[in-house]
C-alpha cells in the first residue's frame, strides 16, 4: 500500500479506538478523524465533505421532521396508548410493545421512534407493574428489527443507499431489502418473545422522592365521539397513572367520588385529577381527553402555537378572593388555567370553582407573548415557560398521518425518489403546522447527522487511497475465493465493528472493502451491499452497537453484560438467517 493508504488505515483505526475506549461524542471523534486526514493531505476537500451533500444523510434529516410532525400531533402517542392497553402479564406486555414497534419502524426511522416511545414505555411500565428493564431492550431491538425491513427504516440503510448511488450502482427501491429483512425481523421478534423474560434483568422501579412536591388540581373532559367513550377507567389507561390520581368524576351535575377501575366513561365527563406537572403534560397527550375549560378554544392563537406556562399568583392579582371563573381569568389574561397547585394542599375541585389565593401556582395554556407581557406584572410573582412542551394539535393528527402515508406511497410507486418524498413531507409538516419550526429544530438529531456526514470522509479515505482494495485482497487471501465465504466474512466483520463503534461509521468504512471484494471475485456486489445494511444494524450484543441501544442503556438500569446475554445470540441468529437468504434473493 502507498503511504497515503497507510495513513488512511491508521486514521480509521484511530477513530475506532477512540470511539470504543473514550466517552467523547461519536460525532466529534469521527469529524476529528476526517479533519486530521484532510490536514494530512490524504483527503481533498470534495471527498472530506462529500457526506454533507449525500442523499442518505439528507433523507435522515427530513425523516426526523416527519417523525416530529407525527409526534407533535399526537398520532404516535394516540396509537401507542390504544395498542399498549393494560396487559396483566410480562409476556403480554412485551408482545403488545414489540409487535407494533417492529411494524412502525419499517415505515419511520427507528431512532426517533425510540426517542418518542421511551417516556411512554417508562410510564406504562409503572402502571402495569412490569419493570422497565424488561421492556426497554425489547423496545430498542424491535425498532432495529423493524428498521431492517425497508429502505427508510434505519439511517444505516439510507447511508448505504447513498453510497451505492455515489459509486454508480443502481438505486434500491423501498421494499428491496424486505425479502431479507422481513424474515430476519420475524425470527428476531419470536426470539425476543420467547427468551427475553428469562434473559433480561428484573430491575424493580426504585422508590425515589419526588423532585417537585407541588400537586396540581387538573380538570379534563372526555371528548364526545373520542376513543375513551364507553371504556372503563382501567381500559382507558387512567388507573395507576404515574404521579397522577383520579380524584372524582363530574357527570351531568352529579359527583362520582372514589372512582373505581370498572367505572365506564361517558361523553363530556369532567375528570378531576391531582398530580405533578410532568404528569399533567402527559395527560395532554392522551387522545380523547381535552382541558375542561369551555373557553379553551376561544383563545386568540391557534392551539399549536400556544405554550404551557407556570405563574405564581401575587397578593395584588385582581382575581384573588374570587373564583377563577368569577374573576374572568381567561378574558383578563387571554390564558386558560389547566391546573392549580397550592402549597402542597390537595384541591379536589373543578378549576373554575377554586377561589384564588396569593401563592397559588397556575399551570396555564397561553399565547407565546404571555410570558413577556406578564413577566414584570404585579399580578404574578413569577412567570416562566415550561420548555420543550406545547399543547398537541390533535385536530391535525389526520393531516400528519395523511402526509406520511402519501410519502410512503409516492416512494413505493416510484413517482418520487425517497429524498424528494421525504423533503416534501417534512415541508408539508411545517407548512400545515403539524410541526412548528421550533419543534422541527428540536427533534432533529444534529449530532447524528454530523456523524453520518463525516463518516463518508473515512470511507473515501479507504477507497480513494487503495486501502480498501488491499484489505479486500487480504480477506480473500484468508478465506479463498468462494463468494459465500467472503460474504459471511464481510457480514461478520461489519457486525463486530458495529458492536464497537457506531453503525453508520462501520457501514461507510466497510462499504468500499465489500465493493472491492465483489470486484475481485467477479460477482454481483448487491449481496454484499445488503449484507452491510443488515449487519451494521443487527448488532445487538453491546450498547454501542446501535444508537437506540445507547438510548435505553441508562433509563433501563442495564449493565454491559445484559446486552451480551440477550443480544449476542440474537446477533448470531440474524447472521445465520441473512447469510442463508441473501444468495437466493440476490444471486452472485
Amino acid at each position: 500500500m502507498s503511504l497515503d493508504a497507510w495513513i488512511a488505515v491508521g486514521g480509521v483505526v484511530g477513530v475506532f479506538v477512540m470511539l470504543a475506549l473514550t466517552r467523547m461524542p461519536p460525532y466529534l471523534v469521527i469529524l476529528g478523524g476526517v479533519m486530521a486526514l484532510y490536514v494530512a493531505g490524504v483527503l481533498p476537500p470534495a471527498a472530506a465533505f462529500s457526506g454533507f451533500a449525500n442523499e442518505g444523510m439528507m433523507t435522515v434529516a427530513a425523516l426526523f421532521i416527519v417523525a416530529a410532525g407525527l409526534s407533535e400531533t399526537g398520532v404516535v402517542s394516540g396509537t401507542v396508548y390504544r395498542l399498549l392497553g393494560t396487559p396483566r402479564t410480562g409476556i403480554a406486555a412485551q408482545t403488545r410493545l414489540v409487535v407494533p414497534v417492529t411494524a412502525a419502524s419499517a415505515f419511520l426511522n427507528n431512532t426517533p421512534i425510540v426517542a418518542m416511545l421511551m417516556p411512554v414505555v417508562n410510564d406504562w411500565s409503572k402502571r402495569i407493574s412490569v419493570p422497565a428493564s424488561q421492556l426497554l431492550i425489547p423496545l430498542s431491538y424491535a425498532a432495529i428489527l423493524g428498521g431492517m425491513c425497508t429502505l427508510i427504516g434505519t439511517s444505516t440503510n439510507l447511508v448505504v443507499h447513498g453510497l451505492l448511488l455515489d459509486s454508480g450502482g443502481p438505486g434500491l427501491k423501498f421494499f428491496d431489502i424486505t425479502r431479507v429483512g422481513l424474515p430476519c425481523a420475524l425470527i428476531g421478534v419470536a426470539y425476543l418473545l420467547v427468551f427475553s423474560r428469562r434473559l433480561l434483568p428484573n430491575h424493580q422501579h426504585a422508590l425515589t422522592a419526588l423532585s417537585d412536591p407541588r400537586e396540581y388540581s387538573l380538570e379534563m373532559i372526555v371528548e364526545a365521539g373520542g376513543a375513551l367513550v364507553g371504556r372503563t377507567i382501567e381500559q382507558a389507561g387512567l388507573r395507576h397513572l404515574p404521579g397522577l390520581f383520579l380524584a372524582e368524576i363530574h357527570r351531568r351535575g352529579h359527583v362520582i367520588p372514589a372512582v373505581g377501575p370498572e367505572e365506564k366513561l361517558d361523553a363530556e365527563d369532567q375528570l378531576i385529577f391531582v398530580g405533578l406537572v410532568d404528569s399533567a403534560m402527559d395527560l395532554q397527550q392522551i387522545p380523547g381527553l381535552r382541558p375542561a375549560s369551555e373557553q379553551l378554544f376561544k383563545l386568540d392563537s391557534p392551539r399549536s402555537e400556544r405554550w404551557f406556562v407556570e405563574a405564581v399568583v401575587s397578593r395584588t392579582c385582581p382575581v384573588v378572593g374570587q373564583t377563577f371563573r368569577g374573576g374572568r381569568f381567561r378574558d383578563r389574561y387571554n390564558a386558560v388555567i389547566i391546573g392549580v397547585a397550592r402549597n402542597g394542599q390537595r384541591i379536589n375541585r373543578r378549576i373554575g370553582d377554586i377561589v384564588a389565593q396569593p401563592g397559588d401556582v397556575l399551570l396555564l395554556e397561553a399565547h407565546p407573548g404571555f410570558v413577556d407581557q406578564q413577566r414584570n406584572s404585579s399580578d404574578f410573582y413569577l412567570v416562566s415557560r415550561i420548555e420543550g412542551v406545547s399543547p398537541p394539535p390533535h385536530d391535525r393528527a389526520w393531516l400528519a398521518a395523511t402526509i406520511t402515508i402519501a410519502m410512503v406511497l409516492l416512494t413505493t410507486t416510484g413517482l418520487l425518489t425517497l429524498l424528494q418524498a421525504a423533503v416534501a413531507a417534512a415541508f408539508m409538516m411545517i407548512v400545515t403546522r403539524c410541526c412548528s419550526e421550533e419543534a422541527a429544530r428540536r427533534r432533529v438529531d444534529w449530532q447524528l447527522l454530523i456523524a453520518i456526514a463525516a463518516s463518508f470522509g473515512l470511507g473515501h479515505a479507504l477507497a480513494d487511497t487503495g486501502a480498501a482494495e488491499a484489505i479486500a485482497k487480504g480477506i480473500l487471501g484468508q478465506v479463498g475465493e468462494r463468494p459465500i465465504v467472503a460474504l459471511t466474512t464481510v457480514y461478520g466483520l461489519t457486525m463486530i465493528l458495529s458492536g464497537l463503534i457506531t453503525n453508520n461509521a462501520t457501514a461507510v468504512v466497510v462499504f468500499p472493502i465489500a465493493m472491492a471484494t465483489a470486484r475481485k471475485l467477479g460477482v454481483d456486489p448487491m449481496p454484499f451491499v445488503i449484507a452491510i445494511m443488515m449487519a451494521a444494524s443487527a448488532s445487538f450484543a453491546t450498547p454501542l452497537g446501535y444508537q437506540t441501544n445507547l438510548m435505553v442503556y441508562g433509563p433501563g438500569g442495564y449493565r454491559f453484560r445484559d446486552f451480551i446475554v440477550i443480544g449476542l445470540p440474537l446477533s448470531i441468529l440474524i447472521w445465520a438467517v441473512a447469510i442463508w437468504i441473501l444468495p437466493h434473493a440476490w444471486p452472485f
